[in-house]
């Protein structure tokens, strides 16, 4: 009967281990795309926040901005750009920037914003999937900056 248990137990494992893995290949493939927003000058800061999102579930990533640079965030999930939701927020909760209200279809859901930061800022940066277009996903955002 022990034995039973334990190989049950061990099946769940491997299970489990083979999701994560696919999960985190899917991540890799995302965040590979979304390294295509970055050109003009624009240059990773060797971060990927992540997070795999169902439903109406939000991911909240924490960056600091500094001062006198420019900046980009490029948000992806799935294979095609327009799909994630992204606001940045500053530390009180004021929102600075979203790509979701935007009342032209242009810039609705856009797959990166460049933004000029006068003076250095802690920021939130919060995701969610488009719900019309996907169920559940990998969220991957990027940020980089101008040399």
């Amino acid at each position: 009967m022990n034995s039973l248990k334990t190989g049950i137990v061990i099946f769940f494992m491997a299970v489990s281990l083979g999701l994560g893995t696919e999960s985190n290949a899917q991540c890799d493939t995302i965040a590979t795309l979304c390294e295509r927003n970055f050109d003009n000058g624009f240059v990773s800061d060797g971060q990927s926040y992540r997070a795999l999102l169902l439903g109406d579930q939000n991911a909240e990533f924490y960056s600091t901005f500094y001062g006198g640079s420019t900046y980009r965030i490029s948000g992806c999930t799935g294979l095609e750009n327009g799909n994630l939701e992204f606001s940045l927020y500053d530390e009180e909760r004021n929102l600075l920037f979203s790509n979701k209200d935007f009342a032209t279809d242009e810039y609705r859901n856009a797959p990166y914003w460049d933004f000029k930061i006068k003076s250095t800022i802690n920021c939130i940066i919060e995701a969610r999937l488009n719900g019309d277009n996907m169920a559940s996903g990998c969220a991957v955002l990027l940020i980089g900056f101008k040399q």
